[in-house]
């Protein structure tokens, strides 16, 4: 498996979680899960040069994979139907405040076939 160091998870979830404070959304507050979600995502970064997502298989091919660039092109309608994206890296604010659990969330990719 190609290596990512502690560091260089910590780096990046201070960038994101940087990042989600001046915006709407928020990161899933079990930080531990969220880190663990953003070495995945580095190690995509550095297999394929893009953050595909860690809960779908990616190609390896940008163009192919361009809805599955974290953040996805499900995400926001993840979180407001489910209160979460497919896998969790993203939640509603009643979620990361603690006010509601996350439920399990469908697939909303398409079969490689349809895209």
């Amino acid at each position: 498996m190609t290596e990512v160091s502690g560091d260089e998870v910590d780096e990046a979830y201070q960038r994101l979680k940087k990042f989600v404070d001046k915006t709407e959304h928020n990161l899933n507050p079990d930080v531990e899960f969220t880190k663990d979600l953003i070495q995945a995502l580095l190690v995509n970064q550095k297999r394929y040069g893009y953050w595909a997502c860690p809960c779908r298989l990616a190609d390896g091919v940008r163009e192919k994979d361009r809805d599955i660039i974290c953040p996805c092109d499900y995400r926001d309608p993840d979180v407001e139907e489910f209160g979460a994206c497919y896998c969790a890296l993203y939640v509603s604010k009643e979620i990361a405040d603690g006010l509601k659990e996350a439920e399990p969330i469908p697939e909303r990719r398409p079969p490689p076939s349809e895209r």
